[in-house]
C-alpha cells in the first residue's frame, strides 16, 4: 500500500498568510489548514514595507504547531507569495532591511524615468509584460535613481517566494514564476534581458539565474530543525512562487485543449489563458497583456485586473468608521439588494492602487464619469463588483481577439469563489459558464508541485487530476445577458 505524502505550504498573499498541511493520498490531496496570520506592510520613517521578521516568526510557529499535531516527518516544505517585491541580501548573507511595499509611494513616476532611457515598446517587445507602476524593475530604478546606499552593499537580490525559502533553507535561488514577473525576464529565453538590464544601468550581479519550479534547495536548516523537531532532512522546495502561477496550477481542466481561460480571483484579479509560448505582438501591448511564467515551461497570458482589493478596502473604511468588525457576507447581502446598474468606475484608474478612503474614491471616480454616486454601503459596493464583472467581460473578449479564438468557459479559483453574487455577475456579464473552485487553489497548487519535485506526481495533467478528485467544483449559467449587452450600446 503506498503511503500518504504531507507537504507543508506557506502561502502568503498581501494581506494574510497561512501554513497549510496538504496530504496526498489515493490519487487525491486533502487540506488542513495549521495556522492564519495577518501579513499586511507597515508604515515606518514614511515608507510601506513588508515586515519580514514578523511574518517570519508567524511561519515558524505555524511550522512548529504542524510538528506538534501531525509529526515531525514531511516530504516538503515551499513558499508562494505575491510577485514583484524583493528583499537584499548583504554579502554575509544579512537581509538588509525590510523589502519595501510594491505599493509604496517611491515607485512614482519610476515608468517615465524607465521610458526615458528605453521605449516603452522596446521593454515590452524585451520581455512581454504588463506595464504596472510597481514591477521590479521600477523598483530597482527607483533604488538606483535614489542612490539609495543599500545598492552599495547588496549582493543578491531575492523576490519574496526565494526570500523565505532562503530563510527556511539557507540556499540562494531565483525562481521562474516569479521572477517572470520583475519585468526583466526574457519570455522565450526564461533568462534575464541581459540588453535591457544593461540599457537601464541596472545592477546584473544581483541577479541569480532562475530555476525551474519544483526544483529542489536543500534541507531546511539545522536551527530550525531544532527549535521546531521538524526532520532536518525535510527538503526545501521551490515551488511555483508567484501565487497566480501556484493556483493557475490547479485549474482543475480535465482536457488542456478547450478553448479555456480562468481568473484567479482575490485581492487582485488576474484573468487569462495558459499558453505553451509567449504571445508578444503590437495588439498585446496595446492590450497591455502579460506574459508570466507557468508551470512546466507554460506561459500565463493574462492581464491583472484591481480585484476584490476594492471590497476589502471599503470594509477597512468603515470598519475604521464604525471601530467594529464586518461581515464579508453581510456586506454582499447588502450589495445584492441595491439597484442594478446605479454607477460603474474605471479600474484602469491608477488612484484605486493604495486610497486613503476606498468608499470616498469610488462615489468621486463615478461623479468625473458622469454617473450618479452610489450613497450607500451597499450601493458601494455593488458599484465596484458590477465594475469588476464589467471588466471581466471586456478582457475576456480582448483576450480572444488576441488569440484569434472564442473562450466557452471560464475558471474562477481562489478567494474570490465564495463571492457567489459576483460569480453570477460574471457569467451574465461575459455570456459563458462559469465553473468555480478550487477556492484553495493556490494552497493545492504549491502542494502539488512540490509533489512532482520529489517525483509523486509525474506531471501537470495528474495534478489537474488529483484537484478534480479532491474538490466540489459549481457552475453557474448566464442568466441575464441582455441586462450586460445593453451596456455596450
Amino acid at each position: 500500500m503506498t503511503r500518504a505524502h504531507r507537504f507543508l505550504a506557506y502561502d502568503l498573499g498581501a494581506e494574510s498568510g497561512r501554513a497549510v498541511l496538504g496530504i496526498l493520498e489515493g490519487g487525491s490531496i486533502s487540506l488542513k489548514v495549521i495556522h492564519r496570520f495577518r501579513t499586511e506592510g507597515l508604515f515606518m520613517l514614511g515608507v510601506r514595507q513588508w515586515d519580514v521578521t514578523r511574518i517570519y516568526e508567524e511561519m515558524i510557529f505555524g511550522l512548529d504547531q504542524c510538528v506538534r499535531e501531525y509529526g515531525p516527518d514531511l516530504d516538503g516544505i515551499a513558499v508562494d507569495t505575491w510577485g514583484v517585491d524583493f528583499g537584499l541580501l548583504a554579502s554575509d548573507g544579512m537581509v538588509l532591511g525590510n523589502p519595501r511595499h510594491y505599493r509604496d509611494k517611491a515607485n512614482e513616476g519610476m515608468q517615465d524615468y524607465a521610458f526615458s532611457l528605453v521605449p516603452r515598446e522596446e521593454i515590452y517587445k524585451a520581455t512581454g509584460i504588463q506595464f504596472l507602476p510597481f514591477n521590479s524593475v521600477y523598483q530597482l530604478l527607483s533604488y538606483k535613481k535614489n542612490r539609495a546606499p543599500v545598492l552599495d552593499v547588496a549582493d543578491t537580490l531575492l523576490l519574496m517566494g526565494d526570500l523565505f525559502a532562503y530563510l527556511l533553507s539557507g540556499c540562494k535561488a531565483c525562481e521562474y514564476t516569479n521572477a517572470s514577473t520583475t519585468q526583466m525576464l526574457d519570455p522565450t529565453t526564461r533568462t534575464w534581458n541581459e540588453p535591457l538590464i544593461e540599457k537601464l544601468g541596472l545592477p546584473r550581479n544581483l541577479l541569480l539565474d532562475p530555476v525551474s519550479p519544483g526544483t529542489v534547495l536543500g534541507p531546511i536548516r539545522p536551527d530550525i530543525a531544532e527549535q521546531t523537531g521538524v526532520n532536518p532532512n525535510v527538503p526545501i522546495i521551490a515551488t511555483a512562487s508567484h501565487d497566480t502561477a501556484s493556483a493557475v496550477a490547479a485549474v482543475p481542466v480535465a482536457d488542456s485543449s478547450d478553448d479555456w481561460a480562468y481568473l484567479s480571483s482575490g485581492t487582485w484579479s488576474l484573468l487569462g489563458a495558459e499558453l505553451d509560448a509567449p504571445h508578444v505582438s503590437e495588439g498585446s501591448l496595446a492590450e497591455d497583456f502579460t506574459n508570466e511564467g507557468g508551470v512546466e515551461n507554460k506561459i500565463r497570458f493574462l492581464k491583472n485586473i484591481f480585484g476584490l482589493w476594492l471590497v476589502q478596502e471599503c470594509r477597512r473604511s468603515w470598519e475604521h468608521a464604525d471601530g467594529a468588525s464586518l461581515d464579508y457576507g453581510e456586506l454582499t447581502e447588502q450589495a445584492a439588494a441595491s439597484k442594478p446598474f446605479n454607477g460603474c468606475i474605471d479600474l484602469d484608474d491608477e488612484r484605486l492602487i493604495a486610497p486613503e478612503d476606498m468608499p470616498t474614491l469610488i462615489q468621486t471616480l463615478c461623479r468625473e464619469a458622469g454617473l450618479p454616486a452610489p450613497e450607500t454601503r451597499g450601493a458601494i459596493l455593488r458599484c465596484a463588483l458590477e465594475s469588476l464583472a464589467l471588466k471581466y467581460r471586456t478582457t475576456l473578449r480582448k483576450l480572444d481577439g488576441l488569440l484569434g479564438r472564442t473562450t466557452g468557459r471560464l475558471h474562477i479559483i481562489g478567494g474570490g469563489v465564495q463571492n457567489k453574487l459576483l460569480n453570477q455577475m460574471t457569467a451574465d456579464a461575459c455570456g459563458i459558464p462559469v465553473v468555480t473552485g478550487p477556492i484553495e487553489a493556490t494552497a493545492l497548487g504549491n502542494i502539488g508541485v512540490q509533489a512532482m519535485g520529489v517525483g509523486v506526481i509525474s506531471d501537470l495533467a495528474e495534478l489537474r487530476a488529483a484537484i478534480r478528485r479532491s474538490v466540489t467544483l459549481e457552475e453557474y449559467e448566464p442568466q441575464n445577458t441582455e441586462a450586460w449587452d445593453a451596456l455596450d450600446q
